[in-house]
């Protein structure tokens, strides 16, 4: 079977996450599940790494000032001009925050050997925005646009 990181997440948000992100009852009756489900184990550990180090990142605080993001050359070259007119928009929105933003950047860069779409980096911010406590009518928003409730087109 040919899964990969982003699959397993998937699997795991479909399965596990859609009420909060620490609902796992237990991580090694989970990680039988994914394995009984075809995926690899290498896999299944880099997904519960990614859902820990999301998890981990709750403490970053929002600042209060506007600010402008440069996206460094490594960062170009895993998120695509559609994938960084996308993170644009869902700020400038209200969807996301300076802070969530950065956390959606660096969970999209913590999938390294992934090829990054907008589909893919619409999940990830939704994943993310699941993660946060008080984020729920951003999630509630950002849901409509994964599941093409709502068109993502800059004005």
């Amino acid at each position: 079977m040919k899964e990969n990181i982003f699959d397993v997440l998937m699997y795991l948000f479909e399965n596990y996450m859609e009420d909060e992100i620490e609902i796992f009852p237990d991580s090694d009756i989970v990680r039988t599940e994914l394995l009984e489900a075809g995926f690899e184990q290498i896999e299944v550990n880099k997904a519960f790494d990614w859902l820990e180090s999301l998890s981990l990142q709750r403490a970053i605080k929002t600042s209060a000032s506007p600010a402008f993001r440069v996206f460094c050359s490594q960062e170009k070259a895993r998120l695509d001009i559609e994938c960084r007119n996308l993170l644009m928009f869902l700020e400038h929105s209200g969807i996301l925050n300076s802070a969530n933003r950065e956390i959606v950047i660096d969970r999209a860069m913590a999938l390294e050997n992934e090829e990054l779409s907008m589909e893919k980096l619409k999940w990830i911010v939704l994943m993310v925005l699941l993660s946060q406590p008080d984020e729920e009518i951003a999630f509630s928003r950002m849901e409509d646009i994964v599941y093409d409730l709502i068109p993502t087109y800059l004005h």
